[in-house]
């Protein structure tokens, strides 16, 4: 059996320590001891692009938003589904990952920041977003674990009111934002549906075959009818009209 050997090391903004390892054709990305990524889960990561982009399906230039560069694996899912006139935009906080996908994880998805359909930008996704009113017919979101940020704190922003909202700007009209969580979040769900959209919450497997482990998407657009069929959708919470415990006269 092959040893699982370190190929590379950085720091995330925080200070916390990131591994990248590889055993044999397989890589790991590794935070402070735990498991952020390993290149053998990835089929929700591609589910993402799937549902993501499913509305785009023979528009003819469509502008699209990844955040989260991850192993590439949505990039290259992204890419293969659109037109040769598409303008994807990968928005990345930490240089390394970018590094690492240049020379070592590229392999993995036939090199997809070569496509010249692609413009990557390395910093804050929230401040990439809040500039960019009305530019993306879809936005797709794979920031840490989800909801839950593990990589950087200040992602959890992103994740707030004042992101989805930043989120729903950044949209064109018929436009959808795709989020990946590695777990439930009906909160998340709830602020989602606050903020004026319509949801629909998939549950997908980690990796092909899996039965056991599972990750989660939410599709959500001001437009109902161009999300994907299938999935959930989250009921909103009823208004509580109730007059229990006001003082009878």
């Amino acid at each position: 059996m092959k040893p699982r050997v370190k190929i590379a090391s950085a720091r995330t903004p925080d200070g916390g320590k990131m591994l990248l390892y590889q055993h044999d054709r397989d890589f790991l990305i590794e935070i402070d001891g735990e498991d952020l990524m390993l290149s053998r889960h990835h089929e929700s990561e591609l589910e993402l692009a799937r549902l993501g982009c499913a509305h785009l399906a023979g528009r003819k230039a469509p502008s699209l938003l990844i955040g989260g560069l991850g192993m590439g694996y949505t990039l290259r899912q992204a890419l293969d589904m659109l037109s040769p006139d598409a303008e994807v935009v990968v928005g990345e906080l930490l240089g390394a990952v970018v590094e690492w996908n240049r020379e070592f994880l590229g392999e993995l998805n036939g090199q997809p920041l070569a496509d010249e359909r692609v413009d990557l930008e390395t910093g804050n996704i929230v401040e990439l977003i809040s500039r960019s009113k009305g530019r993306f017919d879809a936005i797709l979101l794979d920031i840490d674990n989800g909801p839950s940020a593990m990589t950087y704190s200040g992602n959890s922003r992103l994740y707030g009111y004042d992101g989805i909202m930043a989120c729903r700007r950044a949209l064109r009209k018929k436009g959808c934002l795709a989020v990946w969580s590695a777990g439930p979040c009906k909160a998340y769900e709830q602020l989602l549906m606050h903020c004026g959209f319509h949801v629909r919450r998939y549950r997908v497997p980690a990796y092909r075959g899996s039965k056991s482990q599972s990750r989660f998407i939410w599709v959500a657009s001001e437009d109902k009818s161009i999300l994907p069929p299938g999935g959930g959708e989250p009921r909103r919470p009823r208004r509580n009209n109730s007059k229990a415990g006001r003082r009878r006269k």
